[in-house]
């Protein structure tokens, strides 16, 4: 029995996560769209693309959540992009009904799915999931730290001259300007950042890191980073399906943990075939503690927007 994938919303990251997933023959996707025609062809583009590409895995389109049914995963990306000089904020009650419908639809026919959550603002979306599909915590996941590690990655093996490969990093907090990148849990094969760099150079890559998003959001003009995105989600997809139990900074409901209640906040998580099987305490330091509370006040201002608008 092959894995189902459903992919809500079959704009630019949506259809992406569907091209990865049939690249990578995870699982069979069903591509969710409100515009008609928009998923049907692109799903059938991409089905296309397998006898080329060497996959064999069944991509369809649709405008309902019927063939949905019995997912193991769906993921969430559907929602209105940022402009530039938006933040990740203002979306945030236009993308509240969307999630919202979404997951209300992902809940009723696929019951014992995983969800993973990719519209912004991320952290408080996730909140939106969790409280609509009444899932137990393990299976309602944020995509956000994945993609930062992959932006801090990128910028230290640019500023070093060596392979992505061999960067391993960790950014914890919410999605967005608040984020928490540790310099000092990041390294190269090992050896720390701060043996390879002055402390000006680390601070300038991690302000790069903090604002990959708005940066790429200003050379677009008319959209937000998609590539990049979909890569993160589908590592989430692959470790939840091959119960591969991946270490990833993704966001997470807390419940004490870092003194945080209450909140999706990115976290260090292990990635199996139950969702989220751990989620790890790091002992930080006190700068990076505030960092993270300053970063959670933030989350803890949308979800309060949205429980006065849910009344």
């Amino acid at each position: 029995m092959r894995k189902k994938v459903t992919v809500v919303g079959a704009g630019n990251v949506g259809a992406n996560c569907a091209l990865r997933i049939a690249g990578k023959e995870l699982a069979d996707v069903v591509l969710v769209d409100i515009v008609e025609g928009v998923p049907q062809g692109k799903g059938l583009d991409i089905l296309q693309s397998g006898p080329v590409e060497g996959y064999d895995v069944n991509i369809v389109g649709s405008n309902d959540y019927g063939p949905t049914a019995n997912s193991d995963i769906v993921v969430i990306t559907a929602g209105f992009p940022r402009k530039p000089g938006m933040s990740r904020d203002d979306l945030l009650l236009a993308n509240y009904e969307i999630v919202k419908a979404a997951t209300e639809q992902a809940v009723k026919h696929s019951p014992n799915s995983i969800l993973i959550l990719v519209t912004n603002p991320l952290d408080a979306m996730c909140w939106t999931a969790f409280q609509v599909s009444k899932f137990s915590k393990n299976r309602v996941i944020g995509m956000a730290g994945v993609l930062d590690t992959a932006r801090f990655r990128t910028f230290i093996a640019q500023e070093l001259e060596v392979s992505v490969e061999n960067v391993t990093a960790m950014v914890l907090g919410g999605h967005g300007d608040t984020m928490v990148p540790l310099a000092r849990l990041t390294s190269v094969s090992g050896i720390p950042l701060s043996e390879l760099m002055d402390q000006a150079t680390i601070d300038r890559l991690v302000d790069r890191a903090r604002n990959g998003g708005a940066e790429i959001v200003k050379y677009l003009k008319t959209g937000s980073a998609y590539y990049a995105p979909s890569s993160a989600a589908v590592e989430m997809v692959e470790s939840i399906l091959k119960d591969k139990k991946k270490v990833l900074p993704c966001a997470a409901y807390l419940e004490g943990e870092y003194g945080i209640k209450g909140l999706f906040v990115g976290v260090p998580v292990k990635l199996g075939a139950r969702g989220i099987e751990k989620i790890f305490q790091l002992r930080l330091s006190a700068d990076e503690q505030a960092a993270l509370q300053k970063s959670a006040a933030a989350v803890q201002e949308l979800v309060d927007v949205m429980k006065a608008k849910m009344g």
